[in-house]
């Protein structure tokens, strides 16, 4: 097992910068899920700790060595990637034991690992098979189970479930939990999918345009966001941004919404917020779960307003509604039995204990 550093990173293709000039510590037995939009460089820099991608500057550290010269073959790594690639002609058990056999492991040795293996990821009973034989989480397995046999240094998964169903998408979710919970080898895993990236990580590096925004676990990210892209891309509904602005009051500071909506601040926010110039153009940033129906029953720091519903969505156990204030569209939950129904009034409550102010201009968490 081993920590996994970068320094300064950067890649280049030709005057196309895909990769910053980022630093990321990697601890030991470590899951950190590297997730963004498409071109963020989250692959990029997961083939550059492969050494499947030439680093333009920078060092790359595993296990406390730099290996920026060192072949993919020398670095210790497993890989799996999002197309299986298995070999056809082989049985899963000789797709598992390739690796060991062409490093001349000994036969009891490979097949000592390939059972415990296939034991661990429940396909004991598919070894003999060949992958056309095999669904495609079936096949995944497979193509995880290679990788453990080799007891690497460090497991890289790139976008390994992009092409499953959603069902199968969350089976997997648990059973790669399950392995590294089992395994506990050092793991960088890469994907879009933000759901994906807040279940099965220690810890979540946000990237944005070849930079990272911000790293943490998952709670962290959720809660307490640095920047607007980082608040609008974890959690889905994404958080609303509502502009806003601060004024005073009858000795209290108020956010005002529109001409008709203002609410007080709850005292801990307002003294967090009374260094920020009235005249500032600010967003208030609201996750779905603060907006809910107003309950008989008002808890501090709670306020209510009401507001005509344009469209519902039932959800089952919760009703997600959308309604505009100032020409933005605003998702909430309520509950079900609350009475929303598209373009109907509804009374609401805005939960301001867990609000977020942002800079409108810079897009940073005030």
């Amino acid at each position: 097992m081993a920590d996994v550093t970068l320094r300064k990173v950067i890649k280049r293709y030709d005057d196309v910068e895909a990769v910053r000039g980022i630093d990321l510590d990697i601890a030991d037995h470590e899951f950190v899920v590297l997730v963004g939009p498409s071109g963020c460089g989250k692959s990029t820099t997961l083939r550059m700790i492969a050494g499947l991608e030439d680093i333009t500057d920078g060092d790359i550290m595993i296990g406390g060595d730099v290996v920026n010269d060192v072949p993919p073959k020398d670095r210790d790594i497993a890989m799996v990637f999002q197309n299986y690639a298995l070999y056809p002609h082989m049985t899963v058990a000789e797709n598992m034991s390739f690796g060991l056999r062409l490093k001349h492991y000994p036969k009891a040795e490979i097949k000592s690992r390939v059972t415990e293996a296939a034991r661990m990821l429940d396909i004991t009973d598919l070894i003999d098979r060949k992958p056309k034989q095999l669904s495609g989480g079936q096949r995944q397995r497979v193509a995880m189970g290679r990788a453990i046999v080799r007891n690497p240094k460090v497991f890289l998964f790139d976008e390994p479930l992009s092409n499953l169903d959603a069902k199968l998408r969350v089976q997997m979710r648990i059973e790669i939990k399950k392995v590294h919970q089992k395994v506990r080898t050092t793991t960088v895993y890469v994907t879009h999918d933000q759901v994906e990236a807040m279940t099965l990580a220690d810890r979540v590096v946000v990237m944005n345009h070849g930079r990272i925004e911000q790293i943490g676990t998952p709670n962290e990210l959720y809660h307490h966001p640095a920047t607007r892209f980082v608040a609008g891309f974890i959690g889905s509904p994404a958080m609303n941004f509502i502009p806003c602005r601060l004024e005073e009051a009858g000795g209290s500071l108020n956010i005002r919404l529109t001409d008709r909506i203002a609410f007080p601040l709850p005292p801990a926010r307002a003294a967090r917020y009374q260094t920020v110039p009235r005249n500032e153009k600010l967003l208030l940033g609201l996750r779905p779960e603060h907006i809910t129906e107003a309950k008989q029953h008002k808890e501090p720091g709670v306020e209510n307003f009401d507001t005509v519903l344009d469209v519902t969505e039932p959800m089952g156990m919760e009703t997600l509604i959308y309604f505009m204030l100032e020409e933005v569209e605003v998702c909430g939950r309520v509950n079900p039995n609350a009475g929303a129904r598209d373009g109907g009034p509804l009374r609401l409550a805005v939960d301001l204990n867990n609000m977020h102010l942002l800079n409108e201009g810079t897009g940073v968490v005030l």
